[in-house]
């Protein structure tokens, strides 16, 4: 682990990413220079996080309602390596640098950072933002980082989410289409 908090070999992808994204993917101790400009400018920052591993229409409307809480977003992404511990030696289905890139990319996040704990804990005790934001499939009562956030002074927000969208049931599907031919994993 470096002082970005992140593994040598994902901080390296994060940093051959940020130069492709003009500074939106940053490593932990550069997303904390960024929002002490953007707090000094008056700015309120709003922190989800998540695995995205195949975005989708759900991500998207969690996201923009998330974006419209604040005027700065922050995505941190767990680690190819956590989101094979939360979800199964098949995922993630897309490496970090990828699901960071396509994040990047939306209009409504504003910085994009990976994680590799099991939770984002350090990296809100790190970071302070205003809002902590989690999608309707949680209560804040059982987030483990619902204590942090509150001592600090920050809000805890569960937004809602469009039913029947999430990556494991797009994935199912996508395998239930798929034909057992053995060919189906040839690119």
């Amino acid at each position: 682990m470096n002082d970005d908090g992140l593994g040598p070999a994902a901080a390296d992808r994060v940093d051959a990413t940020i130069v492709d994204t003009g500074g939106a993917i940053l490593p932990r101790d550069r997303l904390i220079e960024a929002l002490q400009r953007h707090r000094a400018a008056g700015a309120r920052v709003v922190f989800t996080n998540g695995c995205f591993d195949v975005l989708h229409a759900g991500h998207i409307a969690y996201l923009d309602e998330a974006k419209r809480l604040g005027d700065v977003l922050v995505v941190a992404v767990n680690s190819d390596r956590t989101v094979r511990e939360l979800k199964g030696p098949d995922r993630p289905v897309n490496p970090e640098g990828d699901r960071c890139a396509v994040l990047a990319a939306l209009g409504c996040v504003d910085h994009v950072t990976i994680f590799d704990e099991d939770t984002p804990v350090e990296l809100l005790r790190a970071t302070e933002p205003d809002i902590y934001v989690k999608g309707g499939d949680y209560r804040p009562e059982t987030l483990p980082e619902s204590p942090i956030v509150r001592a600090y002074g920050g809000e805890v927000r569960v937004l809602g989410y469009l039913a029947d969208r999430s990556t494991s049931a797009m994935i199912e599907r996508i395998r239930a289409r798929a034909p057992n031919d053995g060919l189906s994993a040839r690119g």
